[in-house]
């Protein structure tokens, strides 16, 4: 593989980045994806309260999922007034299915901070805020603002492991070729670019090279196995998790929990007790002083290195049951209530 230079000749010398800035900010004027969350005003400007609400979700979400969650967002909550004002059940159902929803309750956290002291306009303002980190802060600041800051994602990281052939390229290695390259000019259509970039040319498994603006510059491409960059991860061991959830009463009124811990918490939900089989159910059975267990099913569910397996069972009790529809659950309770086929909705 190239060994990684810093001669005039390399991408991110001031000689090279004077031909490839242009090229691929002329590549993104033509070919940017149209997106919600980068409306602008009459002035040109973004709302920074858009901008921060789209990095948020796409911090674990895709594009495409991503952006209907967006606009159902906004549409409920179209300021951080009204984010902050809302009760935190409802910021939750509004994420319901989106996954990680502590990024949902930081959003609530940071916006009750912000409707009290504003919006902040410099990265140091929005890196002090609940769930906002170091890429988050400068994606919003250059877009929003102008703030010469250089993003670090996945994307980037691909593009520039490839321009450089880096092929274990760590955070601080990306993070000093982003910010060398960087247009102080044009910092939010720059990070955009490179983000487009490789979300729509320099993908993963089978990059577009010759539509690649960069391709000329590309050291990856030169090696004649663009792919081969970055080198794949190691990726963490799958914990197997068995777990037994109790229904009492149906697809729309059910006894309902409310979670806790950091996944899941302030999300509501079946009781689950983890562990085998029987044991488990006894559990159950015994907490939640319930009778006449019925299997209804297995589901699977895979959750941040997890890997779920919940046998559903229908019991009866004298606990009460409420509206389904209206609590915020979670995609691995929806998928136990639907096991109910036809004897509830499918949700």
């Amino acid at each position: 593989m190239p060994e990684l230079k810093s001669s005039p000749d390399w991408p991110g010398s001031a000689d090279l980045s004077g031909t490839l800035r242009p090229a691929l900010l002329h590549w993104f004027g033509v070919h940017a994806r149209e997106l919600p969350w980068r409306m602008v005003d009459q002035a040109g400007r973004r709302d920074p309260y858009r901008v921060w609400v789209s990095e948020i979700l796409l911090q674990q979400t895709q594009v495409a999922r991503g952006r209907i969650y967006f606009e159902h967002f906004v549409a409920q909550f179209p300021d951080v007034q009204a984010l902050a004002a809302a009760p935190l059940e409802a910021v939750l159902k509004a994420w319901e299915g989106c996954g990680y929803y502590a990024r949902a309750r930081n959003l609530h956290k940071a916006a009750k901070i912000m409707a009290e002291t504003g919006l902040p306009d410099t990265y140091s303002g929005w890196l002090a805020l609940p769930g906002v980190g170091p890429y988050t802060a400068a994606a919003i600041s250059s877009l929003a603002y102008g703030e010469a800051r250089a993003v670090n994602d996945g994307n980037v990281r691909r593009v520039l492991s490839r321009l450089f052939a880096e092929a274990q390229p760590n955070e601080k290695w990306v993070q000093a070729r982003a910010d060398a390259l960087l247009d102080p000019q044009r910092p939010g259509d720059w990070n955009e670019a490179l983000m487009d970039l490789g979300a729509m040319i320099c993908t993963p498994r089978t990059p577009n090279c010759p539509a690649c603006p960069l391709a000329s510059f590309c050291a990856a491409l030169k090696s004649g196995d663009p792919a081969a960059y970055p080198a794949a991860k190691k990726r963490s061991p799958v914990k197997a998790v068995q777990a037994v959830a109790l229904l009492i009463g149906d697809a729309q009124t059910a006894y309902l929990e409310q979670r806790a811990g950091a996944l899941l918490g302030g999300l509501y939900g079946l009781p689950i007790e983890e562990g085998e089989r029987e044991g488990a159910l006894d559990k159950l059975l015994t907490r939640l002083n319930a009778s006449s267990p019925r299997l209804l099913g297995t589901v699977s569910h895979s959750m941040t290195h997890r890997q779920i397996t919940l046998e559903v069972y229908a019991a009866e009790s004298a606990l009460p049951g409420e509206a389904v529809g209206k609590r915020p659950l979670s995609r691995l309770d929806h998928k136990a209530l639907a096991l109910l086929g036809g004897q509830g909705r499918l949700l």
